[in-house]
């Protein structure tokens, strides 16, 4: 099963423990965690189910490519690392 995990900055907010799932894509597998975490999910997506412009999405180090349908595939043996960018100056 793929590995999901959070950012400490954003378990500031409310708890997002790391969570095996089974899923083909990124967000089959973001969806999977929402399903029982639904708080998390306006912290990540938007209204129309992409990324928010200020998270980003990792999988075994690399960035996602598909930010809006989340269509990057997945393995069993992946990590996806989900970060709360930072800004400011």
């Amino acid at each position: 099963m793929a590995k999901v995990s959070f950012t400490s900055a954003l378990q500031r907010f409310l708890p997002a423990p790391a969570a095996q799932v089974e899923a083909g894509t990124v967000g089959a597998a973001l969806a999977e965690v929402f399903a029982s975490r639904p708080a998390l999910r306006g912290y990540v997506l938007d209204d129309q189910g992409a990324l928010r412009r200020h998270v980003a999405v990792y999988v075994n180090g690399s960035a996602v490519r598909d930010r809006v349908r989340l269509t990057d595939p997945l393995t069993p043996h992946d990590e996806v690392y989900v970060f709360q960018a930072l800004s400011g100056g």
